[in-house]
């Protein structure tokens, strides 16, 4: 790598898989299961059919292309704890900074996929068998897989930046920062 500047591929990459997450989490919104009430004519019990399951595989999906993005981006960091020390200065602060709050909206986004998917999984088969009338067909509230797909992008956008600071806290080497701060000291000496 040049000094400071990270890697592109990975650049690429991270957003695309982020992105396709995304795509993933709008497509599982748009096609949640609903249940209708249904009365079975040869038993008289009422149940609730539900419309097709396809947001779980795709709320599955978006879970699965953002884990890969984090792990990814994880595994050439090696998680900022295994590899070269983080030269001191701004960029290492960014560099923690940004790694933490991307670990915080990366959980967010990945509960919100996970929970989405096992909610919109989850169907209530006999109504009358609970012996309550008044029970509605249980589905998945809206904006679960909303909020998912707003985390995904605030977790691609804070992995960019991390990345990018990363890279730059560690191409620096000590003596370069050493070098820059003695030569921008004026001295204070008699000799010539």
């Amino acid at each position: 790598m040049k000094e400071g500047k990270s890697s592109t591929l990975v650049h690429i990459v991270t957003v695309v898989l982020c992105l396709v997450a995304f795509g993933f989490s709008i497509a599982a919104e748009r096609r949640r299961s609903l249940g209708n009430i249904v009365m079975d004519e040869r038993t008289n019990l009422t149940y609730c059919v539900y419309s097709s399951d396809v947001a779980t595989g795709y709320g599955v999906g978006a879970f699965l292309f953002l884990l890969s993005s984090e792990s990814l981006l994880m595994g050439v960091t090696r998680c900022m704890c295994f590899g070269r020390p983080l030269v001191p200065g701004s960029d290492r602060a960014w560099s923690i900074i940004y790694f933490f709050a991307s670990w915080a909206t990366f959980l967010i986004a990945e509960a919100c996929l996970i929970a989405g998917a096992t909610k919109n999984a989850y169907h209530t088969k006999y109504r009358s068998m609970i012996h309550a009338q008044n029970f509605s067909c249980e589905s998945l509230r809206k904006g679960i897989f909303i909020t998912g797909a707003v985390f995904v992008v605030a977790t691609m956008v804070l992995n960019v930046y991390y990345y990018m600071h990363f890279a730059k806290a560690t191409t620096r080497t000590q003596a370069s920062v050493k070098a820059n701060h003695s030569s921008s000291t004026v001295g204070m000496t008699g000799r010539a």
